[in-house]
Order: structure tokens, then sequence, then C-alpha cells
């Protein structure tokens, strides 16, 4: 049996878990990280595919505005590189390809049109939300009542305009406009910045990747962290009373300290036992914060063939099963890697098939939007980030109708001696990795002002 006997426990080794461990270390504070794998970085993880490049089955782009992510990667002594933009993208838009330079893509005007006012009306309402506290937007209720399916079946006049925001969609959230509350979408929205913020990639959430792959902010700091870090530790159970708190993880693992802070996905929060047992507000909230459906697949090629013939490797389609494309190649541009995401219902239909079938209908994909040399690539990659022990789905969490006016209190308030950190916590960027480390620093501060 391991004992440590600390000021903090820390659950978890994902970005939060890690950057909360860091801070506290920095202000003089001893702590353990608890962590369930048999690897650090939770959501990030690297993928070796030959003669040292890397590619990353999860988490992996950064944007100019996340600030918090861009300063850490400046402390570790990392760097990044621009994600693939030259050329023209590439939209499948009712049963034709159609090429386009910058972010609109070339369709009926009356479209664009209808889906550009859509969105401001989406931004002025977004410009209402306390991100500390989105249950006091005014309005709230009616808000969180309605999913955001229903609110773009009211906001706008075409078929084509609600397609292109269910595939905005689908890209955030790995879920379905059917699926959300509004009242999440617009804390979403003002948490980023804008719509376009989110799913944009110069200036916007996609523009640049990390050289030698996302995972290594994980890495370094762990291994600041040194043997603070304990892997193969899924944590059990939590107790606590005046006398402090006393975690309890598999293979005898025992942690005792004043402070716990849980920096996992808020679904995963409530597989642990607690005693006293959590508070029904709280567990009822985690009831209502399910996961996204991913698949993230790449196609690995010789070389970019897509470049030459002046493709940015980006693609958008209204049929799927792959809605959304990347070129997703080294930072030296050799291998060539096409990326896809298969998300929302399209993820989860393609869970219920076989991995040949899964690669099949990618590649087709792939070959209708790139052509015939996309139909024969040198290797193939692809995880589902819901058949994860530890995580069981991904992007992020999205609050369903009702949640956040009716348990949202509970996200973020600690629990006595139990603080809460992690990606859906965070009130700026919230759900991406900039939040993720913005939510460990925000827990180390509120715990180290109470040692």
């Amino acid at each position: 049996m391991d004992t440590y006997e600390v000021d903090v426990v820390v659950v978890g080794a994902g970005l939060a878990g890690l950057s909360a461990a860091r801070a506290l270390v920095a202000r003089g504070a001893s702590v353990v990280v608890l962590e369930a794998r048999d690897r650090v970085g939770g959501r990030l993880l690297n993928h070796d595919i030959g003669d040292g490049a890397i590619v990353e089955v999860g988490g992996q782009w950064v944007g100019p505005t996340q600030t918090r992510a861009l300063e850490l990667t400046d402390e570790l002594g990392l760097t990044t590189f621009p994600t693939y933009n030259d050329g023209e993208n590439v939209i499948e838009w009712r049963g034709s390809l159609k090429r386009y330079r910058g972010p609109i893509p070339r369709i009926n005007a009356a479209i664009l049109l209808d889906t550009l006012r859509a969105q401001r009306r989406l931004q002025r309402l977004a410009d209402t939300v306390p991100v500390e506290a989105p249950w006091l937007t005014p309005d709230a209720r009616s808000l969180d009542s309605q999913t955001f399916d229903t609110w773009l079946r009211d906001n706008t006049s075409t078929a084509g305009a609600r397609t292109l925001l269910e595939i905005g969609t689908e890209a955030v959230w790995a879920q379905e406009p059917r699926d959300i509350s509004l009242l999440h979408v617009l804390f979403y929205v003002r948490s980023a910045g804008s719509f376009d913020d989110l799913i944009g990639t110069d200036g916007c959430a996609q523009e640049r990747r990390w050289v030698g792959g996302s995972q290594r902010l994980a890495l370094e700091m762990a291994r600041e962290l040194g043997d603070r870090v304990v892997l193969d530790a899924p944590v059990r159970a939590i107790r606590h009373d005046r006398h402090g708190v006393e975690v309890e993880a598999r293979g005898g693992v025992r942690a005792r300290g004043t402070r716990v802070i849980v920096a996992l996905p808020p679904v995963l929060t409530s597989r642990i036992e607690y005693d006293p047992i959590l508070p029904g507000h709280r567990d009822q909230l985690t009831q209502r914060m399910p996961q996204g459906t991913v698949w993230k697949c790449m196609a690995i090629y010789d070389e970019p063939f897509w470049r030459a013939d002046g493709l940015t490797g980006q693609s958008t389609s209204d049929i799927g099963p792959v809605r959304t494309t990347f070129d997703n190649s080294p930072p030296g541009g050799s291998p060539g890697v096409l990326l896809a995401f298969l998300e929302g219902d399209h993820a989860r239909r393609a869970g219920l098939v076989s991995a040949d079938e899964r690669r099949r209908q990618v590649v087709g994909c792939f070959t209708r939007t790139f052509g015939p040399r996309a139909a024969r690539p040198l290797a193939y990659v692809e995880k589902s980030w819901a058949e994860e022990q530890y995580t069981r789905g991904c992007y992020g969490c999205a609050m369903t109708p009702g949640a956040w006016t009716s348990f949202g209190s509970a996200l973020r308030t600690p629990i006595g001696p139990i603080h809460w950190a992690g990606a859906e916590t965070a009130t700026r960027w919230s759900g991406y990795m900039d939040g993720a480390i913005r939510s460990g620093d925000s827990a180390a501060e509120a715990v180290l002002a109470e040692l």
C-alpha cells in the first residue's frame, strides 16, 4: 500500500489537474496527482506515424485568443505551427463539389444571408450571458427550456442555413442541435467570443498546432512535477471530515490532504464514491452533462497531394458521414495526412459498424472530395473517445435543456474540501485546452486561499 501525506490531492493528470498541481507547487504546497491511465494528458494523446512524425488522436489546436494555452506553451519551451490553410477549401453541397477561398463557401446567396442573420441574432443573445453565472442571464429560464434545434427552426428561413449551422454545432460539441440547451450554446459562444471563433481557422480556434503534438503540454508539466504524479491509480473513493480528505485509488494507493481538486469530466466525477455522499444538487447536474460522440480518423499518404491541386485539405459536406476535414500533416509537410471527423449522429452510427466498414466510409468521403489518389492511403488511424473508460466521450460535455437554470450553480461550487476543475468548469474558452488550463489555475488559487 502506497500512502501519500500532502497538502492537496489532485485527481486527474489532464491539463486541468497538471496545471493546478504546477500552480500549487510553485506556491510551496505539497501535492500528489493521481491518474487513472498509464499516461498523462487526459483527452490529449499523440500518435506516432513513423519516422518521428506525430499526429494527435485527441485535442490538437490552439487559437490566438486562447492566451493561457499560448503562455503555457512559452513557459514550457514549446512551439506551434500554423494549420495548413493555403489554397481553396471544398464544400460538398446538394450533390456537387464547389471550391472557394476564405471562410465563406460559394453557395446560394440567400442561404448565406440567412446564416449570417441567424449568427448575428445568436451573438446578440450570447452577449447577455454572464459566463460566471449563466442562470442569471435575462430570460434564462426560457432560453434554457429550448434546444438549439428549436431556436434554429424559429430563426432561419432556409433549410440550407439550418444545415450549415447544424454542421457547425456538430463540429463544436460533437452532438446534435436537438441535444443541447440554447442557453448552453449562448454560454459557449460568449466564453469563446463568437460562433466564428469556435468554428474558424485563421484567427480562430483551429489556427495552430503544437510541434511534436499537443500532448507535449501535459508531458512537460508532468516532467516538472516528477514523482508527484502517480499513474495507474484510478480513484475509487473520496472521504472527508473535519480532519481533512482521504482519497483511495485502485491498487492500494491512498492520499491524505487538507483539500482535493477533482479535475475530471463532470460525468466521471459522479462515478467516484464519496463519503459523505455528494449533495443531490451536484449529482443531478452531472446526470445532465453528457459527453459528445466523435470518431477522429486520419488517412496517411506519401505526400499531401491535395496541396499540388491548390487545396487546403479543409472541406465541409452536407452528406457525410464525414462532415469536416483538415490537412493534418506534420509541420514539414510529409507524410500527407487527411483528418476526418465523424460527429454526433454520424459518430453514433459509426460506432455500430465494423472498423473495416468505418474505414471504407471515411476513405470514400476523402475520395469524393479530393479525388482518386485519396482512395489509396498508406495507413489509417482512428480513435473514439466514447470507448475510453476514463473519458467516455469528447470533445467535452453539453448541458441539456433545464440544466443550467436548475443545477448550474453546482458546477464550480466546492463541497467542503472538494474543489472542481476541468475544461467544462472554465468561464473563458470553456471545453477547450485553454479553458482546462485556466480551470486548473483557478482551482489552485481557490485552494491556496483556504490553506
